[in-house]
């Protein structure tokens, strides 16, 4: 199965330590949610929904092969243009698909018109201090990335309380991520002038994808160790957090 830096795809046919990134944010952000009835917001394949039970869900995506078999209600749909009445939701969860659009602040003010006035969305992004570089996006499917203050920031345009929390590995993820940060530093130190930033973004897409599928790989025993327990949030240096996440509730519709 393809490794890609678009989505997750499986822990079997992607990479498992990231699989199990994203599922330790559905874990440890559902009681923050509330009981009635969740947007799960550019879902994907729908990794973790059942973590979200008994709440009834509906995941949306713009790609409709990823929503294929998912024992759920599906709507296919941009983030940006809600098919949905205004108030219809109770909770909203957006898990790594905020950085995945070029306006932002679009799919923030249609969250908070499908809430509720007691609605609670969450959004559960990666920290740009530690993702990639803090001056640049190497991820190309990424439009947009936030460190705590900027996340913060574009949340309390459209909700009244914002709490802001990070998500942080264990010493054993922690191993595997420094790793990937040394990998990462040597292949940048080939293009010194940063030359790749005059390639299409299909170009280095596919050049990502493929550097993925070559370094990553689950026959280290390390990765294959890795569950989402290794995972817990925080409220201390969230500059150093691996994921931001932004607890939002009193929604201001616009």
């Amino acid at each position: 199965m393809k490794v890609t830096g678009e989505r997750v795809v499986t822990s079997e046919g992607g990479f498992n330590p990231t699989w199990q990134r994203h599922v330790a944010a559905y874990r440890l952000t559902e009681p923050m949610l509330g009981p009635g009835k969740l947007l799960d917001l550019g879902c994907g394949v729908g990794h973790s929904y059942q973590l979200l039970e008994p709440r009834e869900t509906i995941g949306l995506d713009i790609d409709p092969a990823t929503l294929e078999g998912q024992n759920r209600a599906t709507v296919v749909s941009d983030m940006r243009n809600l098919p949905f009445d205004d108030g219809a939701f109770g909770s909203v969860l957006s898990v790594h698909s905020l950085e995945h659009v070029p306006d932002p602040e679009r799919v923030l003010a249609e969250v908070a018109r499908v809430l509720d006035d007691d609605g609670r969305a969450v959004f559960v992004t990666p920290n740009r201090l530690t993702f990639g570089r803090p001056d640049e996006i190497i991820d190309p499917f990424h439009y947009v990335e936030f460190d705590p203050r900027q996340l913060a920031r574009l949340c309390q345009g459209f909700f009244a309380q914002v709490e802001v929390l990070g998500l942080f590995g264990s010493p054993e993820y922690m191993e595997i991520f420094e790793d990937e940060r040394e990998t990462l530093d040597r292949l940048l130190r080939l293009d010194p002038l940063r030359l790749r930033r005059l390639a299409s973004m299909r170009m280095r897409q596919r050049l990502y994808d493929l550097l993925l599928g070559r370094f990553r790989k689950d026959d280290d025993p390390r990765a294959d160790a890795i569950a989402s327990e290794d995972f817990h949030l925080g409220r201390q240096e969230l500059d150093d957090s691996l994921d931001v996440i932004a607890v939002c509730r009193d929604p201001r519709r616009k």
